[in-house]
Formats: C-alpha cells, structure tokens, sequence
C-alpha cells in the first residue's frame, strides 16, 4: 500500500497514541494534533525522533490548516470525570471539531473517520447493541454533553456524506482499555487497577451487575484502520469492540487475582444514567471489515496491570 500522510486529531491520548505507532510502523507519515486536555506528550515522546512523526498543539474548536491524506478524528475526552469536568467544552470539542475537520476533509477531499461511542446506545433498551438502534439518551443528564455531542458528530458528518460525498466512516467505539490509559481517568479498569495496585478498597457502583464488553487497544486500533481502509465502501457506524461482556464484580475478582492485591471490595451509589448493560453486537464488522478482537480479557488485563505497576512504581505480587 503506498505510503500516506496521516492526521490524527487527538493523537496524543490513550487510543490515539498507539493509532500513531501502528500507521508509522505501515510506513506513512503522521501528523498529531493535540490540545493536551486529556492527552499527554509523554504518550508519544518515543516518537519524537521518527522522522515522518509531526506533532502540533491545536485545540480542534478552531479551523486546522493542513495537507494531507486521511485524516482520523479523536479529539475528545472519553471518560466521564474528564467529559464532565467542562461539559461546554466537551461539546463545543465535539460538535465544532467535528465541523472544522469535515471542512478540511472537503477542502482536501480525504476520507476521515470519525471515532463515535457505544455511549450514542445511552442506557440501551435492547442488548446486544446493534448499529441500527437509535439509542436511549437522556439529553440534559450530566452524560449528555458526550452522549449527544457524540451523536451531533455522527449527525454532521452523514450529512457531508449526503450533501458533499465526502467519503466518512464512522466507528462506535466500545470500552477500550490498555497501557498509556491515565491513572485518574474514572474509567472502571484503570480504576481497578491503580485501586488493587495502591492497596485501596476497588469502588463498585451499585451492586456490580451492570456489565461491560472490553477491548484491547491493539485490537480496536486495528478496527478502526481496518474500517478507514476497507474497500467495501462500508462508512458505517460500525460497531468496534470485544463482545466478551463481564459484570463489574468479575472484573474486580480478576484485577484483584492478577494483582495479588489484600484490597477490599467497596460498593458506592450508582451515577445518574448510568448503563446497566453494554455489549457490542460486531456482526458488520466481522462481515464488512473482516475483524474481531483476539487479545481475552485475562491477556490484556495482564499487560495493562504490567504497564500501571510501572507507571506507579509499584510491584505486582
């Protein structure tokens, strides 16, 4: 495959930076952008030297001037505690930042690839998700400046699909986890983790029988590379992430095994609008896209506890 020049909006977070390293490591040239909200320079500071690895600070709310090829769209805080930290934002980084790279992508005419969320399903009705359900959002909830932001993005960007042709694809993106996730992020395996690692009781909301579906991050960048280059003319939304799906007790079992961590188990209330269930149906992307996840749960987990017992100068026992 020729070599291309590669932007990725939001490349120096947790997904974004290993996204980064796959498409160097394929040959292409890569151009990162970043505000530094969430992401961190030190997620892609091993890239600095890579001749064909470009990076910018840039807040996406604000039009982008750039020559490339395809451009990757994941500029936005992903977890609750950082979404909700300034909703405004949230949305305006969501909603406008995805108005100023479809422009781009017009003004270029690229394929650009929008990374969506499992949370457009809300606190679904219908289980598995499947991409042809609308959802259930509550759109003035504290979630709702993701939840709906992320699908005002979806909006837009079938409607330049529509409208321009521009060529989109759009990937719903499930639980995603690995190394380089921050340790204070509140997403639940980070949280498990730095929990068990640090000796302190893991936090449940609720009684633990909310499930969730986990995908590897080697696997899900995999998923979205697969959907920006798929041949099929397939735009999406596609379904990205592992359909494995584990209550929050099992996930704190295991992280508490790996460890070998004395913790306690500490249950709290459960947050507003929070999903009971989430599980991805991947039927398209198997057909369409010809992928499915391959790390298990166990596999990945032990990495990423590797990673955080690093991270924080701690031992795993």
């Amino acid at each position: 495959m020729v070599a291309m020049r590669i932007l990725i909006t939001g490349g120096a977070g947790f997904v974004g930076s290993h996204l980064a390293e796959r498409l160097l490591s394929a040959g292409n040239e890569v151009v990162v952008v970043d505000n530094y909200f969430t992401g961190s320079k030190d997620n892609v500071s091993h890239l600095l030297g890579n001749p064909r690895f470009e990076l910018l600070r840039h807040d996406v709310t604000f039009p982008l001037y750039v020559e490339v090829d395809a451009i990757y769209n994941l500029a936005s805080p992903a977890s609750p505690i950082h979404y909700q930290h300034d909703p405004v934002q949230t949305t305006k980084t969501n909603v406008m930042g995805a108005i100023n790279m479809l422009g781009l992508a017009k003004r270029l005419r690229v394929p650009i690839l929008q990374a969506s969320t499992s949370e457009v399903y809300g606190d679904p009705e219908v289980h598995p998700q499947t991409e042809d359900y609308w959802g259930k959002v509550n759109p003035i909830g504290p979630r709702a400046c993701y939840d709906e932001a992320k699908r005002v993005a979806e909006t837009l960007f079938f409607d330049y699909h529509r409208q321009h042709g521009l060529a989109i694809r759009v990937a719903r993106i499930f639980n995603t986890y690995g190394p380089r996730m921050a340790a204070d992020d509140g997403r639940v395996v980070s949280n498990f983790i730095v929990q068990a690692l640090r000796g302190e009781p893991l936090t449940i909301y609720g009684d633990g029988s909310q499930t969730r579906s986990f995908c590897y991050v080697d696997d899900l960048v995999g998923g979205l590379i697969a959907l920006m280059e798929n041949t099929a003319g397939e735009v999406g939304p596609v379904n990205l992430g592992n359909p494995g799906e584990f209550t929050m007790l099992e996930l704190a079992e295991k992280v508490l095994e790996f460890t070998g961590s004395p913790s306690t188990i500490e249950h709290l209330p459960l947050p507003q609008d929070d999903p009971k269930q989430r599980q991805p149906d991947i039927s398209r992307a198997k057909k369409s896209l010809n992928w499915e996840p391959t790390v298990p749960l166990n596999e990945g987990l032990v990495k990423t506890i590797e990673y955080f017992s690093k991270d924080l100068g701690t031992r795993v026992s």
